[in-house]
């Protein structure tokens, strides 16, 4: 037997959801996982615990593998080109990676690329960041270039005044990134996958609904999104891909700028599936857990046609009820079209601990879509013992 031993580096829910994925094509998946709690131990046979941090553990858990792939950014690159020099397949590599691990490093090879930034700067003091704001206009939006996710090391800056306040960030990270508050209409994720040989897909551009910083909702194709501005977004997400050598899936993140050429803005990158990209789980011909595997084994990539004129996820959080399960009879009694995927979270106020998606009939709008994948999310984040209209 020939089948391929892929590690995951990183033991949270996208490795946990790549399982599936690998027991269907006959792989092998391992995961070096952080803690023996983490979401995918209960979903792979092989989850030994170790710091992806400590390159030893990096080469113990990379022997015997055939290639090297990742549940998160944040495996140091100079760690991965110590691998790469001992023969090990890291996909995808460090070159590739440090543009989702670094945004200051994103935003200048997106500028190189002729792709449509943010006006943005790298700011080294209180001093730069005022500058920034006095020549673009405030406010002005600080970030901190590596670490940041789901709405934490971004910072909103409405004049000088709080840009001296927040010079206590530089003790953290210097030099910062500073970017021009970007009006928008909505946010967008063009997702894509791209194999080492050169093959590349890409999904329908999505529409992204953003709460508190964390992704809500993804609606798939995006409603309403113009054909150009969509084929356009998802021509730009296959050039960074493809320029920046990029294995495995990518999420483009995107700003939708109507009345600013040319209609769209990039605004981060994720070289790892994305929780943008869930709905393909079950509204794509391939999913992305899926074609990630494909892609870094190298192996032909899958269709990426939607499954339904509309998709839409729905990420459900902590929230009242500390025992999901128990919630389930009512939420699959309630809306038996809805699939429910459990990341094996415990419960914490505002974690994400799951997700729901949902692919609508001919005959929907997008409103009834969203309104029944709700239902599901919100029975199992409160823990209703009978859906509403019963109750």
């Amino acid at each position: 037997m020939t089948f391929p031993v892929i590690g995951v580096v990183g033991g949270g829910q996208l490795a946990r959801m790549m399982a599936p994925a690998a027991v269907a094509l006959g792989f092998h998946l391992r995961v070096l996982a952080e803690a023996p709690d983490v979401s995918a131990v209960d979903a792979v046979a092989q989850a030994p615990v170790g710091d992806y941090r400590d390159l030893a553990t990096l080469r113990d858990f990379a022997r015997g593998l055939d290639v090297l792939t990742f549940d998160h950014e944040h495996v140091p690159g100079e760690h991965l080109q110590a691998l790469i020099a001992d023969g090990v397949n890291v996909q995808p590599r460090p070159d590739a990676l440090i543009n989702a691990q670094d945004k200051l490093v994103m935003r200048a090879a997106i500028e190189k690329l002729g792709l449509p930034n943010p006006a943005w700067a790298a700011a080294s003091s209180v001093a730069d960041i005022t500058l920034f704001g006095d020549t673009h206009g405030w406010p002005v939006v600080l970030k901190m270039p590596r670490g940041g996710y789901d709405g934490k090391g971004v910072k909103v800056l409405a004049n000088a005044g709080e840009a001296l306040a927040a010079a206590d960030w530089f003790d953290a990270m210097s030099p910062l990134l500073v970017e021009e508050m970007v009006g928008f209409s909505r946010e967008l994720s063009a997702l894509v996958a791209r194999t080492p040989s050169g093959e590349s897909r890409a999904w329908p551009v999505a529409e992204s609904i953003q709460v508190a910083g964390v992704c809500d909702e993804v609606i798939a194709p995006a409603p309403g999104i113009l054909p150009d501005v969509a084929a356009q977004a998802q021509n730009a997400a296959l050039k960074i891909a493809g320029e920046l050598g990029v294995t495995g899936v990518m999420a483009a993140e995107l700003f939708e700028t109507p009345g600013r050429a040319p209609g769209y803005l990039i605004n981060e990158l994720a070289m790892r599936p994305h929780n943008t990209g869930h709905w393909t789980m079950d509204g794509a011909v391939t999913g992305q857990f899926e074609q990630h595997l494909r892609a870094v084994l190298d192996l032909p990539l899958g269709a990426t046609d939607a499954l339904g004129a509309i998709v839409v996820m729905k990420n459900f959080l902590g929230g009242a009820n500390q025992d999901p399960f128990s919630a389930y009879q009512a939420a699959l009694a309630a809306e038996p079209t809805v699939k429910v995927h459990s990341y094996g979270k415990t419960v914490r106020p505002g974690r994400k601990i799951g997700h729901v998606n949902v692919i609508g009939s001919p005959d929907d709008d997008v409103t009834a879509v969203r309104a029944r994948a709700a239902t599901v999310a919100d029975i199992i984040r409160d823990g209703h013992a009978v859906p509403k209209e019963n109750a």
